[in-house]
């Protein structure tokens, strides 16, 4: 045999007998989440996936399921508990059910802006993490969806547009909103909403201008009322047995990277507000302004909420809303 076919053969050999180790260095994960890949949370998400391989130089690889085509939003968080995906997203008030604490801010009216939106999310991160690793999960950051706003086929003028309705709802949050309105609660995942819509299964909602973007509002609702209703959070989290399985470089990545999507997702959604806004607009919805008496009124509704979640939180509770609202 020749000195060039001996050499071909061991060449060969070494990259065989390499392969299973290159394999083995690389961990594949599997991630769930609820939202297109349009959603400003999503490609968020895409691109922190698309850092972390790069940073960890290929040794950690996340397949992303979006538009929950592997899980649904009510699945996702016990997948993840369950091992089958390792990182999920969720928006925390759908899951207010199991802990109040996940409530915080689905208060109406509680928040206004974006600052205001980030220092609650502060004040309740280590509620959340607490809550999370009690159930083997570790949170890695959250992000603001924009100021809900309401979706109508008349300007909202009086409460009377919203009373007696089949109202959309996504949390026991806006449950209990539509029952103190006088509409008739309805729960629909965002996948469905332009279905509820067109059958009559629902004929109002309160949602961000995004999620009328995502689900092409103009085609089932006429007006969009901006009102800092509230500003929810989604989380994105981690198996905590997946994360400890990791060495502590790639954990070191995890964090960081995490941390940078944070920043970058509070960036998003205020981009994604303005233009959300201003694509309903271009699509031929009215931008409608809220009347003061209506305001009044839905202020009284949000003092009620705010009481009655802190009866359900306890202490806790009291002490989150004592800080944020002393400006801790």
């Amino acid at each position: 045999m020749s000195i060039t076919r001996r050499a071909a053969l061991a060449a060969a050999a070494g990259a065989a007998f390499g392969a299973p180790h290159l394999a083995e260095a690389q961990t594949r994960l599997q991630m769930a989440v609820p939202y297109p890949d349009g959603n400003f949370h999503t490609r968020n998400i895409r691109e922190w996936l698309t850092a972390l391989e790069a940073d960890s130089k290929g040794r950690l690889n996340i397949q992303l399921h979006s538009n929950g085509s592997l899980l649904g939003m009510p699945a996702i968080k016990r997948g993840v508990q369950q091992g089958q995906v390792q990182l999920g997203e969720i928006l925390l008030t759908a899951y207010s059910n199991e802990e109040p604490m996940f409530d915080a801010d689905a208060i109406p009216f509680l928040v206004d802006d974006f600052a205001a939106a980030r220092r609650l999310g502060e004040l309740q991160k280590p509620y959340i993490e607490a809550r999370f690793a009690r159930q083997g999960l570790m949170l890695l950051y959250t992000v603001a969806w924009p100021a809900a706003g309401f979706y109508t086929n008349a300007p909202l003028d009086s409460m009377d547009v919203l009373r007696g309705t089949r109202f959309r709802t996504y949390s026991p949050m806006t449950n209990r909103f539509a029952t103190l309105v006088g509409a008739t609660p309805t729960l629909v995942q965002v996948a469905e909403l332009a279905q509820a819509f067109a059958t009559g299964v629902v004929q109002v909602q309160v949602t961000s201008a995004q999620t009328g973007v995502d689900t092409s509002a103009w085609d089932y609702c006429r007006v969009f009322t901006p009102t800092g209703f509230t500003m929810t959070k989604n989380a994105v989290f981690m198996s905590r047995r997946a994360f400890q399985a990791l060495s502590v470089e790639d954990q070191a990545l995890v964090r960081a990277t995490a941390a940078q999507a944070e920043d970058r997702g509070y960036r998003y959604a205020e981009e994604s507000q303005r233009a959300a806004e201003a694509r309903l607009a271009e699509k031929g919805m009215t931008i409608g302004r809220i009347a003061p008496a209506v305001m009044e009124e839905l202020k009284k509704i949000s003092t009620t909420m705010a009481n009655e979640w802190v009866e359900k939180t306890g202490e806790d509770g009291r002490k989150l809303l004592q800080a944020f609202r002393q400006g801790a």
